[in-house]
């Protein structure tokens, strides 16, 4: 008869247990339903990312600027930053985006001023400026540097100087930097169908993967860990054989 040590059965069902696909399977879940994701300010404010900011454009009545001052445009603003161009792509997208605001050609006032320090422009939080959009190269102007502000044509996305007291009928942009914090589990049906889909095909491929591992390796393992008792009537057979010896020998 031949008896299987369960001890031994055990110990090589461990050793072939796909247990780092698992591990793998469980990062990978992690991994799609968490990350790093940008956040605007949620003030009640249509805020529109790009990049790594977020941008209110401030609506006027019938999606028409106002008549707005400098000094206005920043109260509108309420803490945060008027815009400031650091690319030529992210004044494309002002470009781009302004139809979908106002109706018409605007102005849009530029967070920038005349530094006296420098006798040159700075961005508002003395940021130098880098990237220009100037209507033409040399931009001349006959204004007093002090009294010289800057704004963007939604049309052109050329950049001209204006009067910082005047109150012109120009388009309002605020603009701050987005907040990378670590995204909560949102309910996505795609996205949860893919990670059901992929989860079940690679715990599919290791079953069979682990299933045929153990075909092939538990029949060298369970070879050994069988152990041979011999059948309880062989006892019996050898006291009878004695005992046939026994009376054969006192036979005369």
């Amino acid at each position: 008869m031949i008896s299987l040590s369960p001890l031994t059965v055990m110990e090589s069902l461990k050793k072939t247990r796909p247990r780092p696909v698992l591990f793998c399977v469980f990062v990978l879940c992690i991994q799609l339903q968490l990350g790093l994701t940008g956040d605007c300010p949620a003030d009640g404010r249509t805020w529109v990312p790009f990049g790594d900011r977020c941008y209110h454009f401030v609506h006027g009545e019938e999606d028409k600027a106002k008549i707005y001052s400098l000094e206005s445009a920043k109260t509108l603003c309420q803490g945060f930053e008027l815009l400031s161009v650091q690319s030529a792509e992210e004044n494309d997208f002002i470009i781009s985006y302004s139809p979908d605001v106002w109706k018409g050609v605007v102005n849009v006032w530029l967070g920038m001023y005349y530094d006296t320090n420098s006798e040159d422009m700075k961005w508002f939080g003395d940021s130098p400026v880098q990237f220009t959009n100037w209507v033409d190269s040399t931009s001349p102007s006959d204004l007093v540097p002090m009294d010289t502000c800057v704004a963007l044509n939604s049309k052109t996305g050329k950049w001209e100087n204006v009067s910082c007291l005047d109150e012109v009928e120009n388009g309002v942009i605020c603009e701050t930097n987005q907040k990378a914090e670590e995204a909560k589990p949102k309910p996505s049906p795609l996205l949860s169908a893919l990670v059901i889909l992929s989860v079940v095909a690679i715990v599919g491929v290791s079953a069979v993967i682990w299933f045929l591992h153990q075909k092939h390796s538990l029949g060298s393992t369970i070879v050994t860990a069988f152990e041979y008792h011999p059948p309880f009537r062989v006892l019996d057979t050898d006291q009878s054989c004695l005992v046939e010896a026994e009376e054969t020998d006192s036979v005369p």
